[in-house]
């Protein structure tokens, strides 16, 4: 799906969102981002060596895998995900996981649990497609269906996608896709160093009790 295309579905919207120019924060984040990607993918490097044979071991399959995402603006980036699916889970096309997936493996059910899944995305924060902080990115041809019923969700790309936010912290999978719009929306407008560090604080409460994910 091209930049053109995603937004011009309802281009007029993202105008609805409060995007205020914030120049120090932009920086000190971006700065925090790095620093904080750096430190931990050195700490995680381990468990994600351990967790990419366990991979192998169960069916085989690749321990990495990648997907097209929607980042600021609607421009499509490459995201990095530790593989939790069985090979070949998505031949049909893409689908929203629920609750009780039969595609999800063994060990993928542990690492989408604890979220470890997600490390390889610190990679995409290094190369600037995504921050800590933000709305989660989705898929095009998820948020193709979205926008049929709730054009109002291409607000969400007024600002780069992030590996948490506060919808993932205040019911994740558990939200419908207006749910995560009306957060994503409210984060948008109110983004700050307070909110950003209370999104992490609850982020590592959500990681260690597992809350939400699927």
């Amino acid at each position: 799906m091209s930049v053109d295309v995603v937004m011009g579905m309802e281009m007029e919207s993202v105008c609805e969102v409060q995007v205020k120019k914030r120049p120090i924060y932009e920086v000190t984040s971006r700065l925090f981002d790095i620093v904080l990607s750096l430190v931990s993918l050195v700490i995680a490097f381990p468990i994600v060596l351990i967790v990419a044979i366990a991979i192998k071991i169960e069916d085989g399959g690749s321990a990495f895998y990648t997907q097209e995402r929607l980042g600021k603006d609607g421009k499509v980036f490459t995201i990095y995900k530790m593989r939790s699916m069985k090979v070949n889970a998505e031949a049909n096309g893409a689908q929203w996981a629920d609750a009780f997936d039969d595609r999800i493996t063994k060990v993928g059910k542990f690492i989408r649990k604890t979220r470890i899944d997600e490390i390889p995305q610190l990679c995409n924060i290094l190369m600037g497609d995504m921050k800590i902080i933000g709305p989660r990115p989705e898929r095009p041809e998820l948020a193709e269906e979205f926008y049929v019923d709730l054009p109002e969700f291409v607000n969400r790309l007024s600002v780069k996608p992030g590996l948490t936010g506060l919808a993932q912290v205040s019911g994740g999978y558990d939200l419908t896709p207006a749910e995560k719009l009306i957060l994503d929306v409210e984060y948008i407008e109110r983004r700050s160093w307070a909110l950003d560090l209370k999104i992490i604080v609850k982020t590592v409460g959500v990681v260690l009790s597992g809350d939400g994910a699927r």
